[in-house]
């Protein structure tokens, strides 16, 4: 089969649609925000593709993963293996690093085990293996007069009960062993727990330095290097000495273990630095003046690097002294990991000349998987990432793009994936790097869907599918289909309209000019280095620059903190606070909706509460709660919804039969406000909501800012967790339009506000930007969006490149006066739009 079909797919609001997708395509789903294009990638096409597979596992095992919800689909044919690489940063372990997530880090860590050349911990001489003359010379400079247990390891921090173990030291003839540091006789019953790992180790003998033990000493070594495995462990009263026949240092007497890839592991006990576990970092200890406070700081130190401080040990490097000794081409794993990808290429590339032929041929292999990885990562725009970086720390594109470049890494054929915008976070001058590794991903037999809204990735795909024309109940339909080309000559497709030229974001014919300016100098953060910049106040700023370029740090980690902690600037400034607006979920919870966040509901149930059906029963504002007793189903507890377990099946949701998906009991629904009741209300878009309350100035005046910035589509009801991020960042505006003007203004800070958003979303985010700002807000954006950063009043554009080639203020000043700046991308890529008329 060459295509993947579909039949009448209802999910969210898509109207019952038939759509047919070529396989071994690259293929991008656009459409306005809200139309439906994730209702058609990863609700109905992705979900199926993920259903169908679990389907296939035995019920046991369904019962531990769980088995999708079926898509309310008539038919789809021609299925693949699917795989969705999306936007979400879900990994926020600690441990979770760059090198990790793309396991370059587990190559590493083989490459020097078998090649790496150990060195003194202490002195930094290379280290040989130890003779059985050169381990008791060392033994007797102890003391005269030191009691010490030579003991043999066996088994070192590995899972399982031993039993075997054990056993065949008491045929052996031991009498005692030593397990978990507790001594044991080996007569009486040792029971060990399966799932932990123990350490256990032989005693086979017990002495007090003295000159005539030389003999009985060297009998003694010779045993617990056999069954040592070249390893021996001489216990005193308050440390261990570890001497090998494979790797010590003579002159300080310092063994080192066996340099397994365990030994470069900072989640292994063996390789993480004993001071902070492999963390890198330690709690900072802090006089708490109450547990009110440390309450809070555990709360908080979960997510946030303010109550850690660099481990002093290792200096934040994760691993023990004697991981940190073993070096391949004069660098350690850790000097390694903290270079960029550019340059730990760059590191791969020369190293092969550094080895002799044996080390050649046995890091061939593995030194091939290293480069090849590190080159897909140069391929989407991550050159400037450190394999050090924690993956939490990474943005949803950066995220998103690392697990493309695994995924090519995979060399998989005949996979369905199905991205989310991969461009988001890109540059115009990185974007064609993406773009390359996507075909190379389809051209090795794979298909590609991907909801997208960038104009390159669109004119690059094989075929559009454009979902429309409007949002919400507007949307859901397929309204073109076809190349670029053939979408761009079709009327009836917004897309098409915006590809053709036929509708524009225009340019703004006047610029606001700075009146002052917040200056900042001596920054020192990240990859910013003595650098300085200006700010303007009173207008419409964007920051922008390459991926890594140091935006982010700039605006976030410089900016923000230096205005919120200046009171003194915020008085001069007159502003009320600093607002960040972002595409998180304005609530988690289903109760959580549109009216209930933008404070619409409360005045609803007031004029509920004052009508004269309420007064004669007796009813009150809060008796028009979903959330409280008294109004609400108790049956469904005002969800409208019943949560059905259904043990290794799939959780069932089901209407409430008593409220009938209402939220509210009869009684209440008894009362009406202009023949509707209150359910009858949640359930209104927008726009009817507008005409329906259009006397009601105080309700009228969110409800229009909602319609202006394009929702007028979304329910009053609509539960939180089912808007968008573009939605979410829409309402988020909107409620601050909305708000009383007063004497003070707000500083707002949005970071790719674009993110999700089609053309004709992004015309009316600018036009909402531009209201701020002409009602005395200051904006500032971090944007790539070239709409954007043409739209706006002055630029402050970083670069030139990602990383340490990076933090450098390339361009300021006015769109115009950056585009003509040469050694500016941002700049080349608006002279283009500004003054050669492209796009």
């Amino acid at each position: 089969m060459d295509s993947i079909k579909i039949r009448g797919a209802r999910v969210h609001n898509l109207k019952n649609i038939d759509v047919e997708i070529p396989r071994e395509k690259f293929v991008v789903i656009t459409g306005v925000s809200g139309s439906g294009k994730s209702s058609l990638a990863f609700d109905t096409i992705y979900a199926e593709g993920q259903r169908r597979y679990m389907e296939s596992l035995s019920s046991y095992a369904r019962q531990f993963l769980g088995l999708p919800d079926k898509p309310d689909v008539e038919q789809i044919e021609g299925l693949s293996p699917s795989i969705a690489i999306n936007q979400k940063t879900t990994n926020n372990n600690p441990r979770s690093t760059v090198g990790t997530v793309t396991e370059i880090y587990d190559y590493l860590r083989l490459l020097f085990a078998r090649i790496g050349k150990p060195h003194c911990p202490k002195c930094g001489k290379p280290v040989s293996p130890q003779s059985l003359d050169q381990i008791i010379a060392q033994i007797l400079k102890l003391p005269e007069g030191t009691k010490f247990t030579l003991l043999a390891p066996v088994v070192n921090q590995k899972k399982g009960r031993h039993e075997d173990v054990l056993e065949n030291l008491k045929t052996a003839g031991f009498i005692r062993v030593q397990v978990d540091d507790k001594l044991r006789e080996l007569d009486e019953e040792i029971k060990l727990a399966k799932t932990k790992k123990h350490s256990i180790s032989a005693v086979v003998d017990r002495l007090i330095v003295r000159e005539n033990i030389r003999s009985r000493l060297s009998d003694s070594l010779e045993t617990a290097l056999k069954f040592g495995n070249g390893i021996v462990h001489v216990q005193l009263d308050d440390k261990v000495l570890i001497f090998s026949e494979k790797n010590a240092c003579v002159d300080c007497g310092i063994s080192l273990p066996d340099i397994d890839p365990q030994l470069f592991s900072f989640n292994s006990p063996k390789g993480a630095c004993p001071a902070c576990d492999g963390l890198g970092k330690i709690f900072e200890q802090l006089n708490w003046e109450t547990m009110f406070e440390w309450m809070h700081a555990v709360h908080e130190f979960k997510n946030h690097d303010d109550f850690f401080e660099t481990c002093p040990h290792c200096h934040g490097k994760r691993l023990n002294p004697a991981a940190l000794s073993v070096t391949v081409g004069e660098k350690n794993i850790s000097d390694v990991v903290d270079l960029s990808v550019d340059k730990c290429k760059d590191f791969f590339s020369t190293l092969e000349e550094k080895l002799n032929d044996n080390e050649k041929k046995i890091a061939r292999q593995v030194l091939k998987e290293i480069k090849s990885r590190l080159k897909f990562l140069q391929d989407v725009g991550l050159e400037y990432l450190t394999l050090s970086r924690k993956s939490a720390t990474l943005s949803g594109g950066e995220f998103q793009r690392i697990r493309l470049a695994t995924q090519i890494g995979s060399a998989l054929t005949g996979v369905l994936y199905v991205l989310d915008e991969p461009s988001i976070g890109l540059h115009q001058h990185d974007n064609q790097k993406l773009l390359e590794t996507l075909k190379n991903l389809r051209d090795l037999g794979n298909t590609l869907i991907v909801v997208e809204h960038d104009e390159e990735t669109m004119r690059a795909a094989d075929m559009l599918v454009d979902i429309g024309r409007g949002a919400g109940k507007n949307g859901g339909e397929v309204v073109a289909q076809g190349t670029a080309e053939e979408i761009s000559r079709n009327e009836n497709s917004l897309t098409g309209d915006y590809l053709s030229g036929r509708k524009k974001i225009p340019t703004p014919a006047t610029r606001r000019q700075p009146k002052n300016f917040i200056s900042l100098s001596g920054i020192n953060v990240n990859n910013l280095h003595d650098f300085s910049v200006s700010f303007p106040r009173d207008i419409f700023t964007v920051i922008t620059g390459v991926s890594g370029s140091g935006k982010s740090t700039l605006v976030d980690e410089v900016f923000f903190p230096y205005v919120d902690k200046n009171k003194e600037l915020l008085k001069e400034l007159e502003v009320e606070g600093i607002i960040k607006i972002d595409q998180d979920p304005i609530g988690r919870s289903p109760r959580s909706n549109v009216a209930t966040y933008t404070k619409i509901f409360d005045k609803i149930r007031n004029l509920f509460g004052d009508t004269q059906g309420a007064k004669m029963r007796g009813y009150t504002a809060s008796r028009f709660s979903f959330n409280v007793k008294g109004g609400r189903c108790e049956t469904c507890n005002g969800n409208g919804v019943l949560k059905i377990p259904m043990n290794f099946l799939p959780t069932v949701y089901v209407t409430c039969e008593v409220c009938g998906g209402k939220r509210f009991n009869s009684e209440t629904l008894e009362v009406m406000y202009k023949g509707k009741n209150i359910s009858d209300v949640l359930s209104m878009p927008v726009d009817e909501a507008l005409e329906f309350f259009g006397n009601i100035p105080s309700i009228k005046r969110m409800l229009q800012v909602l319609h202006d910035v394009g929702l007028g589509y979304i329910e009053l009801g609509q539960p939180a967790n089912t808007l968008s991020g573009g939605e979410s960042q829409r309402v988020k505006l909107a409620a601050q339009l909305a708000r009383p003007i007063t004497q003070k203004k707000n500083i707002y800070l949005m970071d790719e506000p674009t993110t999700g958003l089609h053309f004709d979303d992004v015309k009316k985010l600018i036009d909402v930007v531009q209201r701020l700002v002409n009602r005395g807000d200051m904006v500032f954006i971090i944007e790539h969006n070239l709409d954007v950063i043409k739209s706006a009043d002055y630029i402050i554009d970083l670069g030139p490149e990602g990383g340490d080639k990076g933090g450098q203020l390339v361009a300021w000043g006015t769109p115009e006066e950056v585009a003509q700046v040469k050694k500016s991308y941002t700049g080349q890529a608006l002279k283009k739009i500004l003054f050669d008329g492209e796009k």
